[in-house]
């Protein structure tokens, strides 16, 4: 797969910048990175990422898989959603500060614009954090 700045491929920018990179994409899953800075907007003051860190850091790795389809397909800018609804959400244990996440985006079925999304993550092989999104994705 060709490397793509991840900015290209999501609308968000920093501070609220939840993604490193695209690691891996298909039609319907990819496999994104996020390293936990010091700098991170959703850091505590434990030094640990919040849960609605880890939300985010989910819906923008499918933003990422979404980016990356409507650019293969022609697109001259990637798609803009919204949460429509969290639902199932675990979190195992919160990220530290320095570690590496690593998340899997699955995307089921489309209807009108709103997608499911089911999202995991884990650092260094340990399940940390799961979830079912609905996003709706608006039209060009």
């Amino acid at each position: 797969m060709e490397t793509i700045p991840i900015e290209a491929l999501i609308p968000q920018r920093d501070p609220v910048l939840m993604v490193d990179e695209l690691l891996e994409a298909s039609d319907d899953a990819a496999t994104t990175s996020l390293t936990v800075r010091d700098d991170n907007f959703f850091l505590d003051e434990e030094g640990k990422l919040a849960e609605t860190g880890l939300i985010e850091h989910i819906a923008q790795s499918a933003s990422a898989l979404a980016g990356y389809r409507a650019l293969r397909s022609g697109a001259k800018e990637a798609p803009v959603g919204y949460i429509g609804e969290v639902k199932k959400f675990r979190c195992f244990r919160r990220p530290a500060q320095g570690e590496v996440l690593h998340t899997e985006i699955r995307q089921g079925a489309e209807v009108g614009g709103v997608a499911i999304v089911d999202g995991k993550v884990e650092v260094g092989g340990e399940l940390v954090a799961q979830t079912q999104l609905k996003i709706y994705v608006k039209p060009d």
